[in-house]
């Protein structure tokens, strides 16, 4: 289980964009994640008729490492950080540090 995962809404901690919040849509081997509307970079593109995809200059999302991320928290808007723990019936889950509630209960 990973602190951060696929479909998380977290909030930009230190860098260009922080303060930013977005929703995690890629993760990378090496830790970084791609969120949506972060760390946008231009990219020139040539035209490829083939394909039906016009040239110009693109804004592309690009990995942002893991470690500069924090989970939102609904409950107070802010990031936070992660815990884990396993319930009663066995099931392990993520929990906010902060409140000790569930993540995504």
């Amino acid at each position: 289980m990973e602190r951060l995962v696929k479909g998380d809404q977290v909030v930009v901690v230190v860098g260009k964009d922080r303060g930013k919040t977005g929703e995690i849509v890629g993760r990378g081997q090496d830790g970084k994640f791609v969120v949506q509307g972060i760390n946008l970079a231009k990219k020139h593109v040539k035209p490829n008729p083939a394909q039906g995809q016009a040239g110009g200059i693109l804004d592309k999302e690009m990995p942002i490492e893991g470690s500069n991320l924090a989970l939102l928290n609904p409950a107070t808007g802010k990031g936070d950080k992660v815990g884990f723990k396993i319930l009663d019936d066995g099931r392990k889950v993520r929990f906010f540090k902060s409140n000790g509630e569930v993540v995504g209960a």
